[in-house]
């Protein structure tokens, strides 16, 4: 396991974990996301190709339909 800052906080994840396993884990919907890695938002095309390397800082935003 590697540890991650995730939202503020520390989050111990698998090895090899991609930004889609991330959020497969956490039960979240990529269409109804935006994730930044280390103060840069990674493109929704990209989830599944970058892996999460220690001490990566992840910040995960939900997105709020409303009228």
């Amino acid at each position: 396991m590697i540890q991650i800052q995730l939202n503020g906080k520390p989050y111990k994840i698998d090895e090899k974990m991609s930004v889609s396993d991330l959020l497969s884990k956490l039960s979240l919907t990529e269409k109804k996301v935006a994730v930044e890695i280390n103060e840069e938002i990674l493109p929704r095309e990209n989830y599944n190709k970058k892996i999460l390397s220690v001490k990566d800082k992840v910040e995960i935003v939900h997105f709020i339909g409303g009228g």
